[in-house]
C-alpha cells in the first residue's frame, strides 16, 4: 500500500507527536508499505520519512522545488518526484496513494486534508483521510466538523471522507479495511 501522509515539518512542538509518528514510520516500513510525503527533511515529516527507511519501507518524497533550493530535502528519500509548486504537490501525492494520514500539522496540513476530502465528495477518488488525532490534537476539527454537518452545511456524512484514530491500533485498523 502507498500511503500518503500529510504532517507538520516544524522542529518546535510536542516530543510526545515524534514518538508516535516514529512508531507509525515504523509500522509503515515493516509492513512493506511505501511512505508518500512532502520530502522535507523538518519535523514530523523527517521523522515519519526516517523511521519508514529504519524499518525497510520504501519514502517516496514529491519535492517542490522551493525546497529543493533551499536545501531542504530529507536524505531518507528514496524516489524523488520533483514539482514545482504546492498544488501540483498535493495532486501528485493524492494520485499515487492507496490511503492518505495527516499526523498534526498547521495551515498546510489542514489544506491538503480538505483537498482530499472535497474532492472526494465531487467524486474525483474515493480515498478518505484518517487523521491521527495524537493526544486530543484533532479533537476541535473533528468537533467543527460535526457542528457544520448538524447545521446543514454538509452534504452527507463527513465521516465518508474524514474519519479519526486516537491510537496506532486504530489508524492500523482504519488503514487496512
Amino acid at each position: 500500500m502507498e500511503i500518503c501522509v500529510f504532517c507538520s515539518a516544524n522542529q518546535s512542538i510536542d516530543p510526545d507527536f515524534f514518538r508516535l509518528t516514529e512508531e507509525f514510520g515504523h509500522w509503515v516500513g515493516q509492513q512493506g508499505h511505501t511512505l508518500v510525503y512532502g520530502g522535507h527533511d523538518g519535523g514530523l515529516m523527517e521523522c515519519v520519512a526516517k523511521a519508514v527507511h529504519e524499518a525497510g519501507g520504501t519514502v517516496v518524497g514529491v519535492i517542490p522545488q522551493v525546497l529543493v533550493s533551499s536545501g531542504h530535502t530529507s536524505k531518507f528519500v528514496d524516489v524523488a518526484i520533483p514539482c514545482e509548486n504546492l498544488a501540483e504537490r498535493k495532486q501528485l501525492m493524492i494520485d499515487r496513494s492507496d490511503a492518505v494520514v495527516a499526523l498534526p500539522g498547521g495551515i498546510g496540513t489542514l489544506d491538503e486534508v480538505f483537498t482530499v476530502a472535497a474532492s472526494a465528495t465531487l467524486g474525483y477518488h474515493h480515498k478518505r483521510v484518517v487523521m491521527y488525532d495524537m493526544k486530543g490534537f484533532w479533537k476541535p476539527l473533528e468537533s467543527l466538523l460535526s457542528r457544520l454537518q448538524q447545521q446543514g452545511l454538509m452534504r452527507g456524512d463527513y465521516h465518508r471522507q474524514i474519519t479519526f484514530a486516537t491510537n496506532l491500533e486504530q489508524l492500523t485498523e482504519l488503514l487496512c479495511e
